[in-house]
């Protein structure tokens, strides 16, 4: 931002002191503002508009492709290069995802030795046959499962759109990690990370990850797919169909129109950073039209091991959407398929992947918890490969409050918690005092172990959002939560932007919490120290200070809470659990290793204190929590 300030200067110099110096206090103030306009428009993402048209040949289980990608350049960068993935480069002996799952000290089972005994039909691979951008052709080298292009004198400026055109032809492999055919369920075809996509490029630069079998981080964009194969096969994809008419939308008739023996499928898919599809002979294929509009499809084959729980999914999928819809954001797109195929789960956009011959309880767990990764991916879509716990620790979160719903409002079997993650809690504690966890700011690849990986991704990370509430609270948290999805849907949020939108929404300072809870492996532990007459001792114990709900129950049955907001936090929560009296006390400057109370009550009129009466505060040793008056 440039501002004369010849005019300025030249009007000062005839002003009186105090004038000239409010002038310059209301320059400053304007620079200020402007600068700070400036910041908040100073972010800014890629975008990359996908139109594909792919031959399927299912007899050897290749296909050909051709690719055009729109791609502006909205970075302030010149791009001297250009990556792709070529994720199905992975499933060939000696890759990295081989050597990985070989080598790590707790290999994922649904790999292991698997890859290194493919042979050259089960394999899989992805091969560019021809790349130009704007019609001039690139030289590229393939490095596993990255194609890199040095732009040498064709160089993308800023603001400039470049269009890549590219042929392709790929081999699917046989049904190992997320991706395949002949699933260990029967289904054909498991389409997920199935063509060249073109790297991320941020504010961190490229992300270029070779593919072992974790994470993603995708562009922004349009994808227009129409996919030609056999007509004896059913498609599910991310997207909208654009023929169902002409398809015989339903499946039940269907009428279509032949090209050398096979179905075109067109699918469009507006706003998303992937795309994925599945195809079988033998899916059933249902739908139900949620209560906001939103069209859920169904797609699994019919079996015993699936016809009475798949018959009972759509219903609950559809009353999970009002909840998720309230407590997170609303589901943004027109459409949302649950797709049986895959290994386990894994989610895309308006798509999920996942196996299906499991009972109700599980069927609607893994469809909640791959649904939940449209709000915490899909539509916020964190560098998962860096944050992981943001991906899926926030939809774990999520799927943990949603299934708890279900159960409250009797659509599953069970009770309703008021603190559904007790267990969680728990195991949680134990691995973090088993010295083997990590910090939560490891890429996701280089974890030592898969176990810290879990544990931090997926248990950490939901935690944090526990803690988070706790430390805020419920009704600041719930508020939180929404501006977050509203201020960074279809973005790519980084822990700092997601922090930010805590705190400014309930008015304290959480830094402290961050780095304590994201860059460390150190865990919170307090402890009721000494009870004598009518002052409670407390000490901190483990090294992440936290603010205290403490309950005293009195012999009469009457309670007491105490509440011990920290320094670090600048603020302080109202009161959320119910009782007799409540107090607010002086704040717990962090360094200090203890901390005492003056209780309205002498010892021997007390019958019970407990420093975490909710059970929300992750306090790693909770059996030193509570003290009981033995006389």
């Amino acid at each position: 931002m440039r501002i004369n300030l010849s005019n300025f200067q030249k009007h000062s110099a005839h002003c009186r002191p105090m004038q000239h110096m409010l002038m310059i206090l209301s320059l400053f103030t304007f620079i200020l503002i402007q600068s700070n306009v400036a910041s908040a428009q100073s972010y800014w993402q890629q975008k990359a508009d996908y139109v594909m048209d792919i031959d399927f040949d299912t007899d050897d289980h290749r296909y050909k492709g051709k690719q055009t990608i729109t791609y502006t350049n909205n970075s302030p960068d010149t791009l001297h290069h250009l990556f792709y993935h070529l994720y199905l480069n992975a499933f060939q002996p000696g890759s990295e995802m081989d050597e990985r799952a070989k080598n790590i000290v707790d290999p994922d089972p649904r790999i292991g030795r698997r890859i290194e005994n493919l042979d050259d039909k089960e394999i899989g691979y992805e091969k560019v046959m021809s790349l130009s951008m704007d019609g001039t052709a690139l030289a590229y080298t393939v490095e596993g499962t990255i194609l890199e292009v040095a732009l040498k004198d064709k160089k993308i400026l800023p603001g400039q759109t470049v269009v890549l055109a590219m042929t392709f032809e790929a081999q699917v492999p046989l049904q190992i990690r997320r991706t395949g055919r002949k699933n260990k369920e029967g289904i054909d075809y498991s389409m997920a990370q199935w063509y060249p996509k073109l790297c991320e490029y941020d504010h961190m630069g490229w992300h270029a990850n070779p593919y072992i079998a974790r994470e993603f981080y995708g562009i922004w964009g349009n994808f227009d797919v129409k996919i030609n194969i056999e007509s004896k096969y059913i498609l599910a994809a991310t997207g909208v169909l654009q023929n169902a008419d002409e398809i015989g939308y339903g499946y039940s008739d269907v009428k279509v129109k032949k090209r050398d023996d096979k179905t075109q499928w067109h699918f469009i898919a507006n706003n998303v950073h992937d795309f994925v599809w599945a195809a079988d002979r033998d899916y059933t294929h249902t739908k139900i039209v949620a209560e906001d509009g939103t069209q859920l499809h169904f797609f699994y084959q019919e079996n015993d091991k699936t016809k009475e729980n798949w018959s009972k999914l759509p219903e609950i999928m559809s009353k999970a959407l009002k909840w998720m819809n309230s407590r997170y954001g609303k589901y943004p797109y027109p459409t949302y398929s649950f797709i049986q195929g895959g290994d386990g789960g894994m989610e895309y956009p308006m798509a999920t992947l996942i196996t299906g011959e499991r009972n109700l309880m599980s069927l609607v767990g893994v469809s909640v918890h791959e649904w939940m990764h449209s709000w915490y991916q899909n539509v916020l879509a964190t560098n998962e490969a860096l944050y992981p716990w943001m991906d899926e620790g926030f939809t774990s979160f999520g799927s943990s409050e949603t299934m708890d719903y279900l159960i409250d409002e009797k659509l599953l079997a069970g009770k309703h918690d008021e603190n559904p993650l007790q267990e969680t809690i728990q195991g949680y504690s134990e691995f973090a005092l088993s010295g083997a966890a990590e910090a939560l700011s490891n890429h996701a690849d280089h974890y030592v172990t898969n176990s810290a990986y879990g544990v931090g991704s997926y248990t950490k990370g939901q935690l944090c959002l526990v803690q988070l509430e706790y430390i805020m609270g419920k009704k600041f948290f719930a508020e939180a939560l929404l501006k977050y999805f509203d201020l960074w849907k279809f973005k790519h949020p980084h822990p700092n932007d997601f922090f930010r939108v805590m705190e400014k929404t309930s008015d304290m300072e959480l830094d402290w919490f961050k780095e304590y809870w994201v860059n460390t492996t150190h865990t919170t532990d307090y402890a009721i120290d000494t009870v004598k007459g009518n002052e409670l001792v407390i000490k901190r114990i483990g090294e992440i200070p936290m603010p205290l709900e403490v309950m005293v129950t009195l012999k009469n049955g009457k309670t007491m809470l105490y509440y011990i907001p920290l320094v670090l936090m600048r603020g302080q929560k109202s009161p959320e659990i119910k009782s007799d009296d409540y107090i607010q006390l002086p704040d717990w400057p962090w360094a200090s290793l203890e901390y005492k109370i003056k209780l309205s009550q002498k010892q021997d009129k007390i019958a019970k204190i407990d420093i975490n009466p909710s059970g929300r505060m992750v306090d790693v040793v909770a059996s030193n929590n509570v003290w009981t008056n033995q006389k």
